[in-house]
């Protein structure tokens, strides 16, 4: 079955070519679904992701985190491993608070039911 998904969230400046953003997005949606504990915005340009904890779930999240930065440069991602817990932390700039907004919800959507 054919997910649609919305584009309208992504920047201007990324430079991931318009083909490639489903597949991308579709990476972001699989490790929310699989990895995802909680998600928390500890402040209005930071979003922390905690994982579970795997040698796989970590692999994956660093992958994920430095193709997206390198395609959207203003994204920092931040990948912590302590004290029996994996997570990922996300800062933008004040002016793209609202790709950290749409991701938020992607991440927090992630196998819920629709």
């Amino acid at each position: 079955m054919a997910q649609h998904i919305d584009l309208a969230w992504a920047p201007s400046s990324c430079t991931l070519p318009t083909a490639e953003q489903p597949l991308r997005l579709a990476e972001f949606d699989t490790l929310f679904a699989d990895a995802v504990r909680s998600v928390a915005r500890p402040d209005r340009t930071r979003l922390r992701l905690d994982l579970v904890l795997s040698p796989g779930n970590a692999s994956r999240a660093a992958g994920l985190a430095a193709r997206e930065n390198g395609c959207c440069s203003f994204f920092t991602f931040t990948l912590t491993i302590a004290e029996g817990g994996l997570a990922l932390d996300v800062t933008v700039p004040p002016e793209h608070v609202e790709v950290l907004d749409a991701l938020q919800a992607r991440a927090g959507a992630a196998g819920r039911p629709t």
